[in-house]
Parts: structure tokens; sequence; C-alpha cells
């Protein structure tokens, strides 16, 4: 791994697996999140460290960091993600025309702040200050976007796109209350459990990119009819809200889609149900239990969205990862 690449890559390759909503000192990271934010995801390491199901997931985060120098970064900064990164909280805001989507990462847990900058600066990081603190600025070459991380405390780390972890750092000072506000995307934090081992909120509106994507395509005419019924109706939802917590010897799971259209609501609810028929059938002889699961999923409308929630027997996981595998 090249160095200009390998501290940015920890950063944010350790908020693919980590939980809580809150640290040591009480404080909730949605507050540090811009209330501007078009997507928020938060993963609570604390339930996937004790479930069962966790072993793939941390087998993963072994390999991000068994690059050699991705290691010895790991050494000299005191950091193991799996033992010392608590919660993260990945955030994304709307770009402008041409420009990389802005984005930011909170991670809270047990870190030693003078270790990790000590460790970032012998990598070709720069120190920088701000009115809201200080922060390291990490070399990232071919990217518009300035990668910075503020090593706050012993409980908190920011890193992402330089104008966005100086803002943060600022609006901190002030008392940020952000998401928590209840303004933006923070009105749709009631479309999620909080408490989800892994949960997620897009404003698909603000993400031209993702609409341009859902545009109508001659191949969807080949599709089954549940497919293509789905397809065409998911052109019109403005927000997704999806969560999955490991239960017992399962992962259950929840996805939601908002639109304000009761006929597009009708008809996503219909072709969820057909999906889900459909797939029952396709699987009914050579994996039984999947069909038992899929039986176990329902959907439902509540006058704003539709929502399927169902849970993937532990058995029915490690099928799909092994056929993942062999692909």
């Amino acid at each position: 791994m090249k160095t200009s690449r390998t501290i940015p890559a920890l950063l944010l390759a350790a908020a693919v697996a980590v939980p809580a909503a809150r640290a040591a000192s009480g404080s909730d990271p949605l507050a540090l999140v811009p209330a501007g934010a078009a997507s928020v995801a938060v993963v609570h390491l604390d339930q996937l460290r004790t479930s069962p199901l966790s072993a793939r997931l941390f087998a993963d985060a072994d390999k991000i960091t068994a690059d050699g120098d991705a290691a010895r970064f790991m050494v000299e900064a005191d950091l193991s993600p799996k033992k010392d990164v608590d919660t993260v909280v990945v955030a994304g805001l709307p770009a402008a025309a041409g420009e990389q989507t802005p984005v930011i990462a909170i991670f809270q847990g047990r870190f030693d702040p003078d270790r990790l900058a000590a460790a970032a600066e012998s990598r070709g990081a720069t120190r920088k200050s701000s009115p809201g603190g200080d922060y390291e600025l990490l070399p990232e070459k071919g990217s518009k976007s300035l990668v910075a991380a503020a090593f706050v405390n012993r409980e908190l780390v920011i890193a992402g796109t330089e104008s966005v972890v100086v803002d943060v750092l600022t609006a901190r000072r002030g008392g940020m209350v952000g998401l928590t506000s209840g303004t933006g995307l923070g009105r749709f934090l009631g479309r999620v459990d909080r408490a989800a081992a892994v949960w997620a909120l897009v404003d698909v509106r603000r993400y031209p990119f993702l609409q341009k994507r859902r545009v109508y395509r001659p191949e969807s005419e080949n599709r089954p009819e549940p497919a293509a019924a789905l397809a065409s109706a998911m052109k019109s939802v403005t927000l997704f809200a999806v969560e999955a917590t490991p239960r017992g010897d399962g992962l259950e799971l929840a996805a939601t889609g908002l639109t304000a259209d009761s006929d597009t609501r009708q008809l996503l609810e219909d072709s969820l149900r057909g999906l889900l028929a459909m797939w029952r059938l396709a699987v009914e002889e050579k994996q039984p239990e999947l069909v038992s699961a899929l039986r176990r999923f329902h959907v439902g409308n509540d006058g704003e969205g539709v929502t399927i929630r169902g849970t993937l027997p532990a058995s029915v996981l490690r099928t799909l990862g092994k056929k993942t595998d062999r692909n």
C-alpha cells in the first residue's frame, strides 16, 4: 500500500466496521454530524463484538490491517480497531457539480492522541490549526479533496474532507447539535432504530448521481414483472432507511423507502410481496431453509413509506457467504 493512501485508508476502513451512540463522556456523535448531511451511517461494534456472526467481520478487518505499513502504523499509534474503536459515524454532504462528495467520519473509543499524531506525521501528515483545534492534514495524491484527521482527545477522532473537519471542530466548540437538532436529515431519525448494530439514512434527492442511475433502461424489460415494477417505483423514493442487528444466531434486517405518492407506495408494497413470492419459488428445491426464512419477511405500508423486515438465519448467511467467496 502506498504511503499516500495508508493513513486515509486506515481511518476510513475502520468506518466499515464500527458502535454505539454514546462515548464514555456521554456525548452523542450525531450531534457532530452537520445538519446539512445528505447521508449518515452508524455501526455499533460493541454489539458486533459479542455476536456469533462477528467472526467474519473481524477477519476481514484483520486483512485490512495486514499490510506492512498499515500494521506498523497501528503499532506506532498503539491502536487496535477491534478493541479500541467503539463507535463510527460516517456522513456525506451534497457535492458541488463535478466535485467529490465531502465526508466526515467520527470515531469514538479509546485513543492516544499524541501517538496517533506522531504516527501520522511520520508518514507525511502536516499539523494545521483551526479555530476549533488542531488537526493533521494527510497526504492523498490524486484527490481534489484534502483528507484531515483531528485527534481531539482520548475518546474522539474526527476525520474526512478537510473543510468539513474544520467546520465540525469549530461548531463543536460552540456546542454543535447537528442531526440531534431534528432538522435536515435529523427529521428522519425516527425511521431507524438507533440501537441497531448498523443503520443508515440516505436522502436520495440530494444525490443527483443516484437519481441518474435510476432512469429507465431498455434492458429492464427483460426483468421479471415484480422486479421491473420495483425498479419503476424506486424512481420516486426520496429517502432510504436501512438497519441490521445480530440476534442470537441470525441477522434482523429492515429497509424502508419513503415517497409522498400513495400509488407509488402501493406499487412498492405489491412488487416487494411479488419478489418475495418469486424468490421462494426459485429456491424451493435447492435451498429449502431459505424458503422458510423468506416466509418470515413482512412488508408494511404506514402511509408515508414501505418497509420490508425479517430475519436471516446464520445458516443462510453462511451459504450466501460461501457463494460470495466463490465469486
